[in-house]
């Protein structure tokens, strides 16, 4: 049987008590596999540890422990190496992350004996350029945020789409998410779920002054140019998957375009993106409360 991957990369919170015992776990079935495994220096594992920066050099797949946040810094770790992930989910909700810890070594033999599936997810570049000339650069596989700090007053901004004008905000911010993003905080904002092999991105405003300012979708090739407008006493910045790249001022521009640098997801048999919604967001199921007693109504 032809192996398809040989070296692979381990991530996770090795500190986390959740974590350490799938990854070990994990790491002892690939050492009888005759798989060589890699994890960064720091993680207590009897395999090859080096500098993380150089992890995704050096394997062809990276199996991503933890939630969908250690997915999120995977793609960070594996972006510009074209290196796949393979997620097992030890955090909540995880929708990145889509194998359980108890089909972990069963849905990894089928992915070493090629039996999966590739799934490329389009991702964001976002570039802050400073009056003077200079650019602050980050990319996102959920989303790029702008987003008021430091103050209970609103932001007022101005976007454009491939060059056109598109509205005036005043709110808290405004979110651009891809389609991996659109079940993170865009959905939480009101935004739509978008299918994640659609090549196209969501605009979201943050808690809107006004009512009529909602989600649009665009296609994912129409860059997005935002302008902060003067307002005393506001201050907002600019986060790519909650990171702050930095603050943005009036005199600033933010221009968010599709990422040149896809991440790529590895699925076992089975994957089923409409089953993971269903069973993330409790579709299908009566959440009624039942019976009586505190809390119930």
């Amino acid at each position: 049987m032809q192996q398809h991957f040989k070296r692979i990369g381990l991530l996770g919170r090795h500190d986390d008590p959740r974590v350490t015992e799938p990854m070990n776990a994990l790491a002892g079935h690939l050492s009888h596999a005759n798989v060589h495994i890699v994890a960064p220096d720091g993680v207590d594992l009897p395999v090859e540890r080096i500098p993380e920066a150089e992890l995704a050099a050096n394997v062809d797949l990276i199996i991503a422990i933890g939630g969908d946040g250690t997915m999120l810094y995977a793609a960070g770790v594996a972006r510009g190496h074209d290196v796949p992930l393979l997620g097992v989910n030890r955090g909540r909700l995880g929708f990145l992350a889509d194998i359980t810890p108890d089909e972990m070594l069963a849905s990894v033999d089928h992915v070493l004996a090629g039996e999966y599936s590739r799934e490329e997810r389009l991702t964001l570049t976002a570039v802050l350029t400073r009056p003077d000339g200079t650019r602050i650069e980050a990319e996102a596989l959920n989303d790029i945020v702008l987003q008021r700090r430091e103050t209970g007053r609103m932001v007022d901004f101005e976007t454009r789409v491939a060059g056109g004008y598109v509205n005036t905000h005043a709110g808290d911010g405004l979110i651009v998410a891809t389609p991996t993003g659109s079940t993170a905080y865009s959905l939480s904002c009101g935004g739509p779920i978008i299918e994640p092999g659609l090549r196209a991105v969501v605009v979201v405003p943050i808690c809107p002054h006004t009512l009529t300012d909602r989600p649009i979708v665009i296609p994912s090739d129409e860059p997005i140019d935002v302008r902060m407008l003067e307002r005393d006493d506001t201050k907002a910045e600019v986060t790519a998957d909650g990171h702050a790249i930095g603050e943005i001022r009036p005199d600033d521009r933010l221009r968010i375009a599709e990422s040149a640098r896809p991440v790529t997801l590895i699925h076992p048999p089975g994957y089923d993106y409409y089953e993971i919604l269903r069973s993330k967001l409790y579709w299908g199921r009566d959440m009624r409360t039942r019976g009586s007693g505190p809390g119930t109504c």
